[in-house]
């Protein structure tokens, strides 16, 4: 059940009317989640947040941009002197078939950028991201009254592909739109609907993907003495490579060293020339993803050197940097969230070893920022599970079964927005001096 409005926020009076486009914002929801796009694909989505856009109150005379970075979009709301808030959702699906039951569920298949047919999926709830900032841009604009100042509102492509944001920001983004003072991103994540979670400081991990092509010589799968089998060495590597952490990072810093993906070989009868292992580096440490690093180049120098193998090619990619929220605009965010939604229904965003790009956003202006998340499950079954340590029950982000419930999700994700929003751009005095926290 949705928690009651308060009465004494500065976004009390922009939000009361989101009872009245309740069945806008749920209708938008259900149409935006059947039918996801992949990243860099998002023409659909894209398309449907412009109408959206220009058909809101003085909806026309916006400033619109479009085709940032191919599918991304940027709005810009001016409304009198006043601090310019940015505003980020990500757009793009996954490529998973949907196994939810949901009557609205996706059924897309499509084909991805290396010409294979896959299903996709808004999987990760950016569905939820989309139409909960239209829907906060919405009430905005029918209560420009109660605010002043600029709202940028950045739908953004290819967050799963993480390069949306640095692609956005390659294709001009800083030079097309006023800089901001402060930058908002939201996640819809496990846990209990109606809650949102946050904290300051570090709350997802950097991410540094490698490519390892493993070099040997081919043969007859009968006679291996005679072939230096890249197989077997790629076997042993991804096992020394899970020594890193445990023996050359500092046990009281966080890192993981994960190899998703091994390709090699074409027969069962033919020892390949090649292996190719592609893996991913966590942490909240630059310097501790760079011992990271250095040593996973040396490890597989090394084995390739025991093999009597040439070198390995190495490769480095999909760098995106910790998500670091800044410790005064997350307290004012956080004073602003208990006064919406309560005390009771802030929880502390425990870091993630999960990465996100939206700080590629803020950090190409040198912008403060802060990012929390928002519950996605029914808030009884939740606590419950929880009592008793099950809470592992429920589907994660990027499952087939991931279905956020559509309410309280969703009025939970605008309020938030909105009542962050508003600590800048609504009454001064309570954004300056914000309530006690109990």
């Amino acid at each position: 059940m949705t928690q009651p409005f308060p009465s004494s926020t500065p976004a009390s009076a922009v939000l009361s009317g989101l009872g009245a486009i309740r069945p806008w914002l749920e209708d938008l929801y259900r149409h935006l989640h059947a039918h996801p796009e992949l990243s860099m694909a998002e023409h659909e989505t894209a398309a449907r947040v412009v109408r959206e856009v220009r058909g809101m109150p003085g909806g026309q005379e916006l400033e619109v941009v479009e085709g940032i970075a191919g599918t991304g979009v940027a709005v810009v709301v001016r409304n009198g002197e006043g601090p310019t808030v940015l505003l980020r959702a990500d757009m793009d699906g996954l490529p998973v078939a949907e196994d939810t039951g949901l009557d609205y569920a996706s059924r897309v298949v499509t084909t991805n950028l290396q010409g294979e047919s896959v299903p996709v999926m808004h999987a990760c709830g950016h569905d939820t991201h989309v139409a909960t900032l239209l829907a906060s841009m919405r009430l905005l604009l029918d209560a420009r009254q109660e605010w002043a100042g600029t709202v940028l509102a950045v739908f953004q492509p290819a967050e799963e592909q993480h390069n949306g944001a640095e692609a956005m920001v390659r294709d001009g983004l800083v030079e097309r739109l006023p800089r901001p003072d402060v930058a908002l991103g939201q996640h819809v994540l496990p846990g209990p609907a109606g809650s949102v979670k946050l904290a300051t400081g570090p709350i997802m991990a950097s991410c540094d993907d490698f490519r390892i092509t493993l070099r040997g010589k081919g043969g007859h799968g009968s006679a291996p003495h005679t072939a230096i089998d890249p197989v077997v060495m790629a076997a042993s590597l991804v096992m020394r490579l899970q020594t890193i952490v445990a023996r050359q990072v500092p046990p009281r810093a966080t890192a993981v060293v994960t190899v998703g993906r091994i390709q090699a070989g074409t027969k069962t009868n033919i020892i390949p020339s090649t292996a190719v292992l592609e893996g991913t580096v966590r942490t909240y440490d630059a310097a501790v993803a760079a011992t990271c690093l250095a040593a996973i180049e040396r490890t597989a120098r090394a084995e390739a050197a025991a093999w009597g193998a040439p070198e390995p090619v190495i490769e480095h990619f999909d760098h995106l940097p910790v998500t670091d929220n800044d410790p005064g605009v997350t307290e004012r965010v956080r004073a602003a969230l208990v006064a919406e939604l309560g005390g009771e229904q802030v929880r502390v965003f425990e870091p993630e070893s999960g990465s996100e790009d939206f700080s590629a956003l803020p950090d190409a202006w040198g912008a403060p920022y802060t990012y929390w998340g928002f519950g996605a499950f029914d808030a009884q079954e939740w606590v419950q599970a929880e009592d008793g340590g099950r809470t592992d029950d429920f589907p994660d982000n990027h499952s087939p079964h991931f279905a956020p419930v559509l309410q309280p999700v969703l009025d939970t994700g605008v309020r938030a927005m909105v009542a962050a929003s508003m600590a800048w751009l609504g009454d001064r005095h309570w954004a300056v001096q914000p309530p006690s926290i109990v």
